[in-house]
């Protein structure tokens, strides 16, 4: 449920004051008052409004001083100013020293709702950008993305490259190999990097909701549009979108998405106004796009626009050699996480480490790492500590023996019974391993005929 929002009201003119806190009330905000810039200093220095509605001329403190004093105690609070007509200069002024817009009396009420709403989006998208890069900051440095292996030294010049330019990316690979990571690094090194970064998932939202999640809504767009919502694209605008499975939108969507990227605008759900927008598009497939095209799933143009540059991440069974740095950097990451004093693995964990096939690539041996750390109360991980292959099994081989002439369901299935023998008949954990749901897995088996 969504919080409901505090506004902050500073009017000298109690009638005004007061039909403002009946409007607002009834437009579902938590409201409060305040006759003079003083109190309204006071109420800050109390509690984090998420707006504050300020009349400019008060006869005490007016609202350029209590501007400056509110700006000086939580400058994430947007302010928006009231004047007369007479006074906007004052207000052009408030707005030189932090107010987020200004208002002309007699109000219009629609104008101003749309002008709060945007301020508070706004400052909600501010606030949500700062925590994630100091949450995620050094997590998509480039030197956060781990390897020696020629493929991975080759992946990292190229995305250092492309980090420096402003082309549309394309990141491949497979489930779990880091792709998100990439295009965290993308961003974070480039001249957007103090700009937003918007990631969004085509494949976990439904083609009904995919529109308005990219391009927003209007007010009563559809059932449950209770106010306007700005999409990933105005939300990103000066920043970076990350569209990750891009290979999973429909073709009617790729249509949409391809005239934006060329167009660089678009219309709300149920709007008509045309917004443009500067964001720069990273998206990333574990398919290949180029066979999709080629079979019709998704449209050629749209893969050109998108194919500008190419990184490929490459799965851990190809780069065999970045499995203990990747290991040794998860344990260092999670033993200072969890504040443990653990040192690092005896011999015959690493030499399990190395041994295993990683099919859930990076994910998998992440998750496998800190799972092991929070469990354990030694100061070296041992073998029993990473029950990642029953011991009396032998590994999965990295590289399995496939007949080329096998069709492609026949390697497919091949593929699904294997990991699901290697998780000892957990599916959850096969699911896991294979970058897919449980659902998903579910119906491949049955489509093969396996309970």
């Amino acid at each position: 449920m969504e919080k409901i929002r505090d506004i902050l009201v500073v009017d000298d003119d109690t009638g005004h004051r007061t039909m403002l806190k009946t409007l607002l009330g009834g437009w579902g905000y938590s409201v409060y008052e305040a006759d003079d810039g003083s109190t309204a200093i006071a109420f800050v220095n109390k509690r984090p409004f998420d707006l504050i509605l300020m009349d400019i001329r008060m006869v005490k403190v007016s609202g350029i001083e209590a501007l400056d004093a509110i700006k000086g105690i939580n400058p994430a609070i947007p302010v928006i100013i009231m004047t007369a007509y007479s006074s906007i200069e004052s207000a052009i002024e408030a707005m030189k020293k932090g107010a987020y817009e200004y208002l002309t009396k007699p109000l219009d009420f629609d104008e101003m709702r749309i002008k709060m709403e945007q301020a508070m989006d706004h400052s909600k998208l501010r606030e949500e950008n700062r925590i994630l890069k100091e949450i995620i900051g050094e997590h998509f440095d480039s030197r956060n993305i781990i390897g020696k292996s020629p493929s991975m030294i080759n992946l990292l010049e190229t995305t250092s490259k492309a980090a420096a330019s402003d082309a549309t990316v394309l990141i491949t690979g497979e489930s779990g190999t880091g792709k998100e990571m990439v295009a965290g690094a993308i961003h974070f090194n480039s001249p957007r990097k103090d700009h937003p970064f918007i990631k969004l998932n085509c494949a976990a939202i439904s083609e009904g909701l995919l529109e308005s999640e990219l391009f927003g809504h209007e007010k009563g767009a559809f059932t449950g549009a209770i106010r306007r919502r700005e999409g990933c694209f105005r939300q990103a605008h000066m920043g970076s979108l990350f569209l990750d499975e891009i290979s999973e939108i429909s073709l009617n969507m790729q249509a949409k998405l391809l005239r934006v990227i060329q167009e660089r605008e678009f219309t709300r759900v149920g709007g008509e106004d045309v917004i443009r927008v500067d964001v720069r598009i990273i998206a990333a497939t574990n398919k290949d796009l180029l066979a999709e095209v080629r079979s019709g799933n998704f449209r050629e143009d749209l893969y050109y626009r998108l194919n500008v540059i190419t990184l490929k991440v490459p799965p851990l069974r190809e780069r065999r050699e970045d499995i203990p740095l990747l290991a040794e950097h998860f344990i260092k990451m999670f033993s200072q996480k969890n504040n443990k004093g653990i040192k690092g693995f005896t011999p015959q964990a690493m030499d399990r480490i190395i041994r295993y096939a990683w099919p859930g690539n990076v994910r998998e041996i992440m998750n496998t790492i800190e799972s092991a750390v929070v469990l354990s109360n030694s100061d070296y991980l041992a073998a029993q500590d990473l029950p990642i292959i029953p011991s009396d099994e032998k590994p999965v081989e990295a590289h399995r023996e496939i007949n080329a002439e096998l069709p492609l369901d026949e390697v497919e299935k091949a593929t699904i019974l294997n990991t699901l023998e290697a998780s000892g008949g957990n599916k959850s954990e096969a699911a896991r391993r294979l970058g897919i749901t449980r659902m998903t897995l579910h119906k491949k088996l049955k489509k093969y005929g396996v309970s």
